[in-house]
């Protein structure tokens, strides 16, 4: 009686399939044996490796008897039925141990070689053939070998040897990758096999050279630093020769030497479920120029008292010529309020002149009231985009991402002010590699360590002397007023401890009644009682919260409230109409609260309706909240904030993405309404604002027991953070979600937290990760029976399988995808999946197939009044007829979606396009056409600073060969 078939698998978790049934396995040391005889498959094992995976090197007595009954167990899994004690057909004794016997190509492990070994063996004018067969063997994987087994057992010779082999086929499939001039087919294996071996330089050279021939080139050389960085600090030594020789293929513009050119080639539509394919990727480029930043805050119009450090700073600066060391502002051993952001900020404006190439600002937070610290990742993303660097070419991981900046930076003269650090290493990854530009870093921390390890300059800052003092309230007051009471200005001096920012909010107090007399302001101020115990100075009897307690004493009632309640904010800023949602008032009646508030320096109008607390007034108004205001209160603010801003994010989702799967928020308070957003423009522009406003606002309601609206809260920007580009921030986002989601113990909030935190890690190249999310998602969904939820997964599975190369499988998703879409009903949902059928069609060749769907979504679209999914689609519909040679309907085509995306205002998908309808007139013979639309395409590039550029540019300087035409 033949045997019935098994099939095993070890390339990831082990797993066993009889028939159509997957079987149950044992303990661990059970699985970590069949492990074992799985990657020796077909050769005999003996008992001391079999013993020494299982134990190491402290077997107990009875190890062999153990090994015995785990091998009975297995042999009764593999043959049901087998009599007790019978050897049976699928695990023998052999040569003093044990073998697994396998048929054909039944084992995973068996298939790869086979596939690997058929991608060596093709010959070399053939790549693209080998690099299929690659792509196939590496396919197979699902994770690390035996993943899943305890790291004892996993870290035996015969299962690193096995993970050997991958790595080498994914350099193998690399090499083929260069040579058929399809580099970004393999980046996601790339990007994975340099991540698990950071220090192996052939792998870091193959995606050096890899991501530079993609179009990566700035990404290239942040991998080289980062990895050379590496290197020194953990083994000691230089980069190697192929990676030094890499670095150098990447600076002479020819990363295709070491194989091929890099050609472009089409990219399929996002996983986000947008109508439209987004850029292609181009041929090598860089960042041939980038914005100039002007980030700097206001500078204080009134500022005094502060000449001698002014002088010291610019001597230190080098007088008129950039400074090539790091100068370091910090109040050692004194207190916030000393006025070190004020100083920061004037004196990079005094300077800003000499730094052509820009200026960079941050308030990393670090000593905010509420814990709300911006760490170090965050701000280097955020300079990298203010630099004009793409979201797609930054790389994943804070030490990839640091040394991208510094590659940025080098040979750049920007001026950077690092505000409000908490300590040395908040700010190291923040500074510049090279002599050029000049950082300021303003802390309550004495940066001995910036000091010691980079020479960086320390200048203490103390509160203002008498003198000091009396000139700030002069040019606040005026000579005449304080000249008339000098023992008032005195005491008032005093009381407030030579704190410019006491002073300034005494003398806000005084400048709104100038009819009173500067005595009777001392007179209330020395009565008050404040507490800031926390701040108060060691060398000094006065306790500085008394300044601000007087200060909120001098306002409104209501004021007060809102001061008060604004302490439970989670941002570093806020908006009316947030302070609003907090008091439970409409914006009519918060305005002159607001206005009452920022009038006595209680709060700061830091950029037009953006406000923000000092960290001491944001504290001392958290006291005075304990004071008045029940838990319940406090909640019920929070609560209303939280829908606030969740509202608002719904609606903004509804106009990015009219398809998209929104899952409806719950009922607002009363009182609470969503900001009007009028169109896809305005939703952008607010979630732009309110970015690092959204990210404290998930964090804190998910850690204060809110899990349900910070699950809403993080699917709802999903839409802005692809659009924008923001993965890194959506990644931590989405694990926040899940993480809430799995607290509540909902199937249906865990299934869309899955497709979420899938959806971002595969944007990130994470795909070890993000396809069994989005499996489990679908499983999840499908089992709940929303086929909402399982259509929109499908499109996301359909993304993750066109980035292994498996075309075929994504068009499977997306047509699985569209089925369920017409079966619901979703028109919106249809017509974004139809454009996507036919992209996908069009990128496997089957161009009139292609012409077909995506006429049919236009007509849907246009319906339903979509403008960017019309303009994407006529896009997709250019490229089927460019691709039949249809030149005349290609240009037509294209000039329909220029027209709306000029319309729209959507410079990069303009010029992506303007682009190949410069190709297609050149396919028709029109030279003069074809150089005008590339003119205007790299006209728009580069203002946008896009790496494209360069390929633009190639096509006007005749470097770029051939274009990518039929």
């Amino acid at each position: 009686m033949p045997l019935e078939s098994v099939r095993f698998a070890v390339l990831g978790p082990v797993r066993v399939r009889r028939g159509d049934t997957e079987q149950e396995l044992g303990a661990p040391q059970e699985r970590a044996l069949l492990a074992l005889l799985l990657v020796r498959a077909g050769q005999p094992v003996g008992m001391d490796e079999i013993v020494d995976t299982l134990w190491g090197t402290d077997p107990p007595p009875s190890a062999v008897n153990v090994v015995r009954r785990h091998v009975g167990s297995l042999r009764r899994l593999l043959e049901p039925g087998l009599p007790a004690r019978a050897e049976g057909h699928r695990l023998v004794r052999d040569a003093g141990g044990y073998r697994l016997v396998t048929e054909g190509d039944s084992l995973d492990l068996i298939r790869f070689r086979a596939l690997r070994e058929a991608g060596q063996r093709t010959p070399r004018e053939s790549p693209a053939h080998a690099l299929g067969l690659f792509t196939d063997a590496l396919s197979l994987w699902r994770g690390p070998v035996a993943a899943g087994l305890p790291t004892r057992a996993r870290a035996r010779p015969a299962f690193d040897a096995v993970d050997r082999e991958r790595v080498a086929a994914v350099r193998e499939a690399a090499d083929a990758a260069l040579r058929a001039g399809l580099p970004g087919t393999v980046l996601p294996e790339l990007r994975r096999a340099a991540a698990e071996h950071p220090l192996d330089e052939p792998v870091q050279a193959g995606l050096i050279l890899t991501l530079a021939a993609a179009g990566h080139r700035s990404e290239a050389l942040g991998v080289y630093d980062a990895v050379r960085t590496r290197l020194a600090g953990e083994l000691g030594i230089d980069p190697g020769a192929e990676l030094r020789e890499a670095r150098e293929t990447v600076l002479r513009g020819r990363p295709g030497e070491a194989g091929g050119a890099a050609t472009a080639a089409g990219a399929p539509p996002t996983e986000t479920d947008e109508p439209h394919a987004p850029a292609r990727e181009g041929a090598p480029a860089g960042l041939s120029s980038f914005p100039v930043p002007a980030q700097l805050p206001h500078d204080i119009p009134a500022f005094t008292g502060r000449d001698g450090e002014l002088d010291e700073m610019l001597a230190l600066s080098g007088g008129a010529a950039p400074a090539s060391h790091t100068v370091v502002i910090s109040a050692i051993g004194g207190m916030a309020g000393v006025g070190k952001t004020t100083l920061a900020v004037h004196w990079a404006h005094r300077v800003a002149d000499r730094f052509p190439d820009g200026q960079l600002y941050v308030n990393l937070r670090g000593y905010d009231p509420s814990g709300a610290v911006m760490e170090a990742g965050e701000a280097v993303r955020g300079f990298l985009d203010a630099l004009g660097v793409p979201p797609d070419r930054i790389p994943h991981g804070v030490d990839a991402q640091a040394a991208l900046y510094r590659s940025v930076l080098a040979g750049r003269r920007i001026l950077l002010v690092l505000d409000n650090a908490r300590d040395s290493d908040h700010v190291r990854p923040l500074l510049p590699g090279s002599p050029g530009c000049l950082t300021l870093v303003t802390s309550r921390d004495a940066l001995s360590g910036l000091v010691a390890a980079h020479g960086a300059h320390s200048l203490t800052l103390r509160p203002f002397d008498t003198g000091q003092a009396r000139d700030l309230l002069v040019r606040r007051l005026g000579a005449a007023r304080v000249g008339a009471e000098p023992g008032a200005a005195d005491e008032i001096t005093a009381l407030c401890a030579g704190l410019p920012l006491a002073l300034a909010c005494v003398a806000a107090r005084a400048a709104a009644h100038p009819h009173f007399p500067l005595s009777a302001v001392a007179a209330e101020l020395r009565e008050a009682h404040g507490s800031l115990d926390a701040f108060a100075r060691s060398d000094a009897s006065v306790d500085v919260g008394t300044v601000f307690s007087w200060s909120s004493r001098q306002i409104s009632d209501a004021a007060a409230r809102l001061f008060r309640l604004l302490a439970l904010h989670p941002g570093p800023d806020f908006t009316l109409p947030a302070a609003a949602a907090l008091a439970g008032l409409p914006a009519r009646r918060t305005r002159p609260l607001l206005a009452e508030l920022t009038g006595l320096h209680l709060v700061t109008e830091h950029s037009p309706g953006r406000h923000a607390f000092h960290d001491l007034l944001r504290a001392h108004a958290g006291e005075l909240l304990d004071e008045r205001h029940t838990q319940d209160e406090q909640r019920a603010a929070l609560h209303r904030l939280y829908h606030h801003y969740l509202h608002t994010a719904h609606a903004a989702d509804r106009l990015l993405v009219p398809h998209a799967d929104p899952l409806p928020p719950p009922p607002a308070p009363d009182g609470v309404r969503p900001e009007p957003l009028a169109d896809d423009d305005r939703a952008l522009g607010w979630l732009t604002a309110e970015h690092a406003v959204l990210l404290a606002a998930v964090d804190t309601a998910a850690a204060t027991g809110q899990e349900r609206l910070a699950c809403h809260l993080a699917w709802s920007l999903e839409p802005f953070f692809d659009r924008r580009g923001h993965w890194h921030d959506a990644l931590t986002f989405q694990r926040t979600a899940l993480d809430a989601a799995r607290r509540l113990a909902e199937p249906a909030l865990q299934a869309r937290g899955l497709r979420g935190l899938g959806r971002i890690e595969g944007r990130l190249g994470l795909h070890d990760r993000s396809v069994p999310r989005l499996e489990e998602a679908l499983e999840l969904f499908t089992r709940l029976g929303d086929d909402t939820g399982r259509a929109h997964t499908h499109r996301s599975l359909g993304w993750e399988s066109e980035q292994r190369g498996d075309l075929p499988g994504a068009l499977r998703h997306n047509q699985l995808a569209l089925a369920l879409f017409r079966a619901l009903g979703d028109r919106a949902a249809q017509a974004s999946v139809l454009n996507s059928v036919g992209w996908y069609h069009a990128r496997l060749g089957d161009h009139r197939q292609a012409l077909t769907h995506c006429f049919e979504a236009l007509t849907m679209l246009q319906d339903l009044g979509d403008r960017y999914g019309q303009a994407v689609t006529w896009d997709s519909i250019g490229y089927a007829h460019q691709h039949l040679g249809r030149h005349p309907q290609a240009l037509l085509a294209y000039r329909n979606a220029l027209a709306l995306l000029r319309d729209l205002g959507a410079p990069y998908a303009e010029a992506d396009i303007l682009a190949r309808l410069g190709d297609t007139h050149r396919a028709m013979g029109d030279e003069d056409s074809a150089r005008a639309s590339w003119t205007d395409a790299l006209r728009l590039l580069s203002a946008l600073a896009h790496p494209d550029a360069e390929r633009v540019r190639a096509r006007l300087t005749g470097r770029d060969g051939h274009a990518d035409v039929c």
